[in-house]
């Protein structure tokens, strides 16, 4: 029995691990695009989709994982005006219908059919384009309606509980970039040797940690003009043994104590103990950390920033979709600090 569990996971994760990233991208902009001018999200499917339909709707108008203002998020899988649509219709049109009388130019209009040949939500995609909306479709890999739709997010597969859940994870993944670019926090992510700190190879002392100059002043005008500062950093010294975490912890207090002292505030470290012969997910480039980071904190990355010495921390930040600053002798924090709010102001 149990390997029939793990063999079900492993379909799960090669049909999930296979859906063409961009579309999602592609959606998530389509609806932030709407919603910033005032349009609505509108979500339609039968049987399991129709409960996915008012999951998804939910999420939007109240909230996916953190406060702040409701989106337009409509569901037309409510019972009464599908119940009366149909009988006094035909079933063929209880979304149809309701596109045309709650949709407008400019809308976001998804319609989730594990088959591609839902009847009701092909006509409906069909009324929602005549209106002027911006039509999506969540499908397996048949049917016809994942070719009428400007955006089509294909779960590759023609089991019906694969696509299900290909199109759920989807259908989160959006909402959730969606909520943090429309209401996400502006962050800097920073290294921190090089970056905040004189570098001390594999520094295994908190006295021998020294703050570059005007570093805490400098971390204090971001958090003034509304920035959370995160410090992104390889500690490879854990994995060679010359260090350890509980070092590690005393020198990241005596740094972030030194900042405070000077009114600036650091709001988390993430660091990656790993050898680079360890071929980890954290370590810079690779952005484990950088994800958990905007994840925890709910940031937006188009509004915010990475800031460096070295390439990886380069590579790093615009893996995430971060703006990047690269750290050089004449182009120190305080400096790079200093451009990026002169660009706030323009």
């Amino acid at each position: 029995m149990n390997d029939i569990i793990k063999a079900e996971l492993e379909r799960h994760a090669k049909v999930i691990s296979g859906i063409d990233v961009s579309s999602i991208r592609k959606v998530a902009d389509l609806i932030i695009a709407s919603v910033k001018a005032g349009g609505q999200i509108i979500f339609m499917g039968n049987g399991g989709s129709s409960a996915d339909a008012q999951h998804m709707a939910a999420e939007f108008s109240g909230k996916y994982l953190f406060d702040r203002p409701a989106m337009a998020g409509v569901s037309l899988s409510n019972i009464a005006p599908v119940t009366a649509i149909g009988n006094d219709y035909s079933y063929d049109l209880v979304f149809q219908r309701q596109i045309e009388a709650v949709c407008r130019k400019g809308d976001v209009v998804i319609g989730l059919s594990t088959s591609g040949n839902s009847r009701n939500v092909i006509l409906a995609v069909e009324a929602a384009k005549r209106l002027g909306a911006n039509t999506v479709s969540f499908t397996g890999d048949g049917g016809v309606l994942k070719d009428m739709t400007d955006i089509s997010v294909i779960i590759p597969t023609k089991e019906t509980p694969r696509i299900q859940e290909g199109y759920f994870v989807s259908l989160h993944m959006i909402c959730g970039m969606v909520e943090r670019e429309m209401f996400g926090k502006k962050a800097v992510l920073v290294d921190r040797d090089d970056t905040l700190v004189k570098d001390v190879v594999y520094c295994s002392d908190p006295e021998k940690l020294q703050l570059l100059p005007g570093v805490p002043k400098a971390v204090a005008k971001l958090n003034k003009a509304g920035y959370i500062v995160i410090v992104v950093t390889n500690q490879s010294g854990i994995a060679r043994g010359l260090l350890d975490e509980k070092i590690l912890a005393a020198i990241h207090e005596k740094m972030v104590g030194e900042i405070e002292a000077e009114g600036g505030h650091i709001t988390d470290i993430f660091y990656c103990p790993h050898h680079p012969d360890d071929c980890c997910s954290c370590r810079k480039p690779e952005t484990d950390l950088g994800v958990a980071a905007i994840m925890k904190y709910h940031i937006n990355p188009s509004i915010s920033y990475m800031i460096g010495d070295h390439d990886k921390d380069i590579e790093f930040g615009r893996r995430l979709g971060l703006k990047t600053y690269q750290i050089s002798e004449k182009r120190t924090f305080v400096k790079i600090v200093d451009e990026i709010l002169t660009a706030d102001k323009r």
